[in-house]
């Protein structure tokens, strides 16, 4: 607890390697909204979800959407689970194609994020130390994403993307290295699910 005096001046990039060094697993909550910008200049949410999450690195995690309806994407450290409720469906990925320079290999995935990302100090905004991560392959779905921490803690993500879209995460309750049982990441494929390889 010494480091947290520390941690709350500390800039974001510095916070943000004592997350990643200190941090192999972590459970939490999030809060998930769209923003969209109109011709005018305009922003409005144009749809929200939440539900809850929680990870071990390298590569293992559970993201689940709870509202407005149920998904699931589930990694196993070799693949990624694509579930949708509502259409009983399973899609599989591997999952090093699927990781690289995505939002989820920021939180979830191994240490080496300078190679996948060209990070940098982005300010202080609504409390929060900003650090702006930039993907260093060019056909990646998000041109920018930035992450606002606390207290040595991810509080925000923002994600935008080639169509100018932004995806605005939050999260709360947010536990660092919580007690996690050794099949927690095993995906059951539901009963009678359609099957989808990639």
């Amino acid at each position: 607890m010494a480091f947290v005096p520390w941690l709350a001046h500390a800039s974001a990039l510095a916070q943000f390697k004592s997350f990643v060094a200190a941090t192999k697993s972590a459970k939490g909550e999030f809060t998930q909204r769209l923003v969209k910008t109109d011709r005018t200049g305009a922003t409005k949410v144009s749809s929200e979800s939440s539900g809850t999450f929680v990870f071990a690195r390298p590569g293992k995690f559970i993201w689940i959407y709870q509202k407005p309806y149920e998904q699931v994407l589930q990694a196993d450290g070799g693949k990624l689970y694509l579930y949708d409720k509502d259409l009983n469906q399973v899609t599989i990925k591997k999952l090093g194609n699927a990781l690289g320079s995505s939002p989820a290999a920021i939180l979830f995935g191994s240490n080496d994020l300078e190679q996948n990302f060209t990070l940098k100090e982005a300010g202080t905004k609504d409390g929060l130390e900003w650090l702006e991560a930039t993907p260093k392959a060019k056909d990646t779905t998000f041109d920018h994403i930035g992450i606002g921490l606390r207290n040595g803690v991810p509080e925000a993500m923002e994600l935008r993307d080639s169509f100018g879209q932004v995806s605005l995460l939050s999260f709360k309750n947010f536990e660092k290295n919580p007690a996690l049982t050794s099949n927690q990441f095993k995906f059951a494929i539901p009963k009678g699910a359609d099957i989808f390889q990639q």
